[in-house]
């Protein structure tokens, strides 16, 4: 089997009792993760790619180093909308994880119904902080709103999309927009951070309670401190788990949400999407939760649940916000 045909839509958020410590050691570093092959994808189709793809486009800087993020435009029938999708498997954004999608189908599929995509890549935890790695979302969420007349799409309808790592990402930006600035220097700044809709799969979206208890803090010390959490007290490692736990930060009205989660997941509980949905609803949101039966981390079929997100996307990215399509299979 070539590296290439392996698809990894991976997490490094472990629970504690979940799996041994050797297992999630190595589902860390990103070498035992739940996988699937192009062979157990539905049969791809042989017409031309729907999609022009522009690699390694900066749109933020950091510390003099460039941000990076792809885009794939539609060839046609373009419908003006964009969706930011934030690259991420286990807190890692390198190329690969690019691939990944494209094998699951989502630039194809988004594509096809005529949406800009923008893959941003936020970094990696091995430079990174998770707080760190959401103002790199939130830096290209305003930089395509910057450039919207570039890309001819409307800066105020755009959608999130992301998984796993990537899921969580998204989540959290969504429900922790920032203001423009009219009066920054930079143009970009002066653009806010909001979107007007969400939909993700299998995200990690409460530290403090997984499946009841805290996650395992030793684990994503990197995530929340450089260097890890040795040197910082309980409180300090508790706040930050909070400022990272989007179903703890929904205030006002949500946007809407579309969450996908397998209930056989290895890595990150159904119980994480469960309680989004729950909190979302509570503040008077629109939540839906899609449950895949057998579903793990992720499954071979997710390119259905993809094209189950486009529509939701061409719903909810309308004129009338919060509506479902009228049928799921």
């Amino acid at each position: 089997m070539r590296p290439s045909s392996v698809l990894k839509w991976d997490s490094s958020i472990i629970g504690k009792g979940t799996i041994s410590l050797r297992t999630a050691r190595l589902a860390l570093g990103g070498l035992v993760v739940a996988w699937l092959t192009t062979a157990a994808l539905p049969a791809q189709d042989a017409s031309p790619s729907p999609y022009e793809q522009r690699s390694d486009l900066v749109y933020g800087e950091v510390h003099g180093t460039g941000l990076l993020m792809d885009v794939f435009a539609p060839k046609q029938k373009a419908n003006g909308l964009g969706i930011i999708d934030v690259v991420s498997g286990a807190y890692y954004s390198d190329r690969n994880k690019i691939r990944d999608h494209m094998l699951a189908q989502v630039y194809t599929i988004f594509c096809s119904h005529g949406y800009t995509v923008f893959a941003i890549r936020p970094g990696s935890r091995t430079r990174y902080t998770c707080l760190e790695m959401d103002g790199h979302v939130k830096t290209g969420i305003r930089y395509v709103k910057a450039h919207a007349s570039e890309y001819k799409i409307d800066p105020e309808q755009l959608g999130i999309t992301g998984a796993s790592a990537g899921g969580h990402l998204a989540t959290l930006a969504a429900v922790t927009p920032q203001e423009g600035n009219p009066d920054a220097k930079s143009p970009t700044l002066r653009f806010s951070t909001s979107v007007k809709a969400a939909a993700v799969f299998f995200p990690p979206t409460d530290f403090l309670d997984w499946n009841g208890k805290p996650a395992d803090f030793q684990t994503l010390g990197d995530l929340f401190f450089l260097g890890g959490i040795k040197g910082h007290s309980a409180d300090e490692v508790e706040a930050r788990a909070r400022e990272i736990s989007p179903a703890r930060l929904v205030k006002g009205l949500p946007i809407p949400f579309l969450l996908i989660h397998g209930d056989a997941d290895p890595l990150v509980p159904l119980q994480q999407s469960r309680k989004m949905v729950e909190v979302l609803k509570a503040a008077n949101g629109s939540a839906e939760l899609i449950v895949k039966k057998g579903g793990g981390h992720p499954w071979m079929t997710i390119s259905e649940e993809v094209r189950i997100m486009a529509d939701w996307f061409d719903h909810n990215l309308g004129e009338v916000p919060g509506t479902v399509p009228a049928s799921r299979p």
